[in-house]
């Protein structure tokens, strides 16, 4: 049995972005954690229902989103921590607070995440770490999936965490093939029924940051059979993703697939760089397919 850490910077994107290896490893055995960052108080939120959340003074969209996770973290199956929560610290508030993007007025706030001290979040991810003892590390490439200076200071702080450590556990970071994003555009193009109003990106749409040629993507978790308990914990998260049959789409109202497989590649903490594969696509532990 191995132990798995995801580290993620808000609630929902351990199963948006890491779902299928979380599931995948749950249900091998395997003793998976996820550690939350912040509790996304600056999400945008979907349900007109719950539109009076976004932005409200004292913060009431942490609390929801707090339940959200709860729940989403209930159908994955594991174990849950936030940062700053649990390692000498009392109260159930994380250390820090979501950013949002560059600019915003929550890049500004006191507690924000990606504007706070680098060597004091890295030195809290560090104990964070050392008190999980994970085999395999996983978290967002150099560049967040997207952009997003929350994921970028994940990484960072993750990268900075293992440089130093002894023994210390193996480094992926999410990346996705460029084929395989032209194979779920074409899919979403004949799955999203025009009447749901939610956009397919076309083959020339650009893609993320995280999307690169195919051979620089050196690992695998593919397990379609685990779509279905994504969804369900993805449900969870209503604030924030609206989900189909194999597909969801968050606040850009742009439809992405859920394909159940996710890419990744080993890094090297130390100097971030990627390191090469052989050409066969390996699982995350041993010779799991």
């Amino acid at each position: 049995m191995s132990r798995l850490l995801f580290v993620h910077a808000h609630p929902d994107d351990e199963t948006l972005a890491t779902g299928v290896a979380i599931l995948h490893h749950v249900a091998q055995g395997d003793d998976v954690h996820v550690l939350t960052c912040t509790l996304g108080e600056e999400g945008e939120v979907i349900p007109s229902e719950l539109a009076h959340l976004e932005g409200a003074d004292g913060d009431p969209l942490a609390d929801h989103r707090r339940g959200e996770l709860a729940g989403a973290v209930s159908v994955l199956g594991v174990a849950h921590h936030l940062l700053g929560v649990g390692v000498g610290a009392s109260g159930d508030q994380p250390a820090y607070r979501d950013s949002g993007m560059v600019g915003s007025a929550g890049f500004s706030h006191p507690r924000a995440f990606a504007a706070a001290d680098f060597m004091e979040v890295a030195t809290l991810m560090r104990s964070t770490i050392e008190e999980i003892a994970p085999d395999i590390v996983v978290t967002y490439d150099a560049e967040g999936g997207y952009g997003h200076p929350d994921h970028i200071r994940v990484h960072d702080a993750v990268r900075a965490a293992l440089a130093e450590y002894p023994s210390a556990p193996t480094l992926f970071v999410s990346l996705t093939p460029r084929s395989w994003v032209a194979e779920d555009r074409a899919w979403l193009a004949t799955h999203v029924p025009p009447e749901s109003g939610y956009a397919v990106p076309s083959p020339s749409d650009a893609v993320a940051p995280s999307v690169v040629d195919d051979v620089v993507v050196t690992h695998a978790v593919i397990d379609p059979e685990v779509v279905s308990r994504q969804e369900e914990a993805l449900r969870c998260h209503a604030t924030q993703v609206v989900v189909g049959e194999g597909w969801f789409a968050l606040s850009n109202d742009i439809a992405a697939r859920l394909a159940g497989r996710e890419g990744y590649s080993v890094m090297d903490a130390r100097t971030g760089d990627l390191v090469p594969g052989d050409g066969d696509r390996r699982a995350l532990v041993g010779a799991r397919p």
